[in-house]
C-alpha cells in the first residue's frame, strides 16, 4: 500500500525563491509594498500626471487664458507707463506690473479648479478615487500642484510678452527657479481654496458665483497693481492678509531685483498652501457623498 504524500514543509516556497547563492530571486520574490509616508510622493506625482494628461486632449484653456494677461500688459501697462500716474520708485510701470500679472493669471487659473472636482464627483470619478488606498491629502496635493504646473505655462507666456515689450527681467537661472516655486505655491493655495469652497457649496453654479465674487477683491486687494503705501489703511490690512501680495512681492524681487522679503514671502506661501491642502482634504469626503 503506497504511503500518503508528505506535505511540503513550511518555508519551502521561501526556499524556492532563493538563488543558489542563498539570495532572494528578484523574479520570484514580490517586492515589498511601500507603506506610510513613503507612498505619498509617488501618489502625489501620479495624481499630478493624471491631471496634466488632460492638457493633451484639450489645450484651448491655455490659449484663451493667455489673452487676458496679454491685454493687461499691452493696454493697461503701456497706458499707465505713459501717464506716470502711479509712483513706483523709479521703476517703469510696465516693469512693475509684469510680476503682478503673472500672479494674477496664475490665480485666475487656480481659483476655478473646484469646478473640475465637482465635475469629477458628478461623473463618478471622485468616488472611485476615494476608494483607492491613496490618501485624500495626496489627491488634493496632486491636483494643487497640477494647477501650479498649468500656471507655470501661463507665467512663461507673460514673461515672453513682457520681454517683447522691453521689460527689464532677470534671466538668472536660480532666480527663475525661485519664480517657478512662487508660482506653484501660490497656485496650490488658490486651487485648494477653490476646492475647499467646492466642498462647502457642492454645486458648480454656486462655486462660479463665489469665485467671480472673490477674484477681483483678491487682485485689487494686493500689491499687484500699485504699492501698498498708496492704499488706505483698511486696504493695507487686507493686503497684509492676502497671500497674493506675498507671491507678487517674491516675483517682483526675483524678476526685477527690487527690494524683497523672500524669506517671509516663501514662509507665508508654504504655510498658506499647507493650510489649503488640509482644509480641502477635510472636506473631500463631504463632496463625494
Amino acid at each position: 500500500m503506497s504511503e500518503a504524500p508528505v506535505a511540503p514543509r513550511h518555508g519551502s516556497a521561501e526556499a524556492a525563491a532563493l538563488t543558489p547563492d542563498g539570495l532572494p530571486d528578484p523574479l520570484l520574490t514580490p517586492p515589498r509594498a511601500r507603506a506610510g509616508w513613503r507612498i505619498l510622493p509617488a501618489r502625489v506625482g501620479a495624481m499630478c500626471v493624471v491631471e496634466l494628461q488632460k492638457l493633451r486632449h484639450d489645450r484651448t484653456e491655455l490659449y484663451t487664458r493667455a489673452v487676458q494677461p496679454a491685454l493687461w500688459l499691452l493696454i493697461f501697462g503701456e497706458t499707465f507707463t505713459r501717464l506716470k500716474a502711479i509712483p513706483t520708485g523709479g521703476t517703469p510701470y510696465i516693469d512693475y506690473l509684469a510680476p503682478g500679472i503673472i500672479a494674477q493669471s496664475a490665480m485666475f487659473i487656480a481659483i476655478f479648479y473646484g469646478i473640475q472636482i465637482i465635475w469629477e464627483r458628478d461623473a463618478g470619478i471622485l468616488t472611485k478615487l476615494l476608494v483607492t488606498p491613496t490618501p485624500r491629502a495626496a489627491l488634493i496635493t496632486g491636483k494643487a500642484f497640477a494647477a501650479g504646473v498649468k500656471a507655470l505655462i501661463q507665467a512663461v507666456v507673460v514673461i515672453v510678452i513682457a520681454a517683447a515689450l522691453g521689460v527689464a527681467l532677470t534671466w538668472n537661472p536660480l532666480r527663475l527657479l525661485g519664480v517657478a516655486l512662487a508660482v506653484v505655491l501660490g497656485s496650490a493655495f488658490f486651487s485648494c481654496l477653490s476646492m475647499t469652497i467646492a466642498g462647502i457649496v457642492l454645486t458648480r453654479d454656486r462655486l462660479m458665483g463665489i469665485g467671480q465674487a472673490i477674484t477681483m477683491p483678491l487682485f485689487f486687494g494686493s500689491n499687484a497693481l500699485y504699492p501698498v503705501a498708496l492704499m488706505p489703511g483698511w486696504l493695507q490690512a487686507v493686503s497684509t492678509a492676502n497671500p497674493l501680495s506675498y507671491q507678487v512681492d517674491a516675483l517682483r524681487g526675483l524678476l526685477l531685483g527690487t527690494a524683497d522679503h523672500l524669506a517671509l514671502d516663501y514662509t507665508v506661501l508654504v504655510l498658506a498652501a499647507a493650510a489649503g491642502i488640509a482644509a480641502a482634504s477635510s472636506l473631500l469626503g463631504r463632496l463625494a457623498r
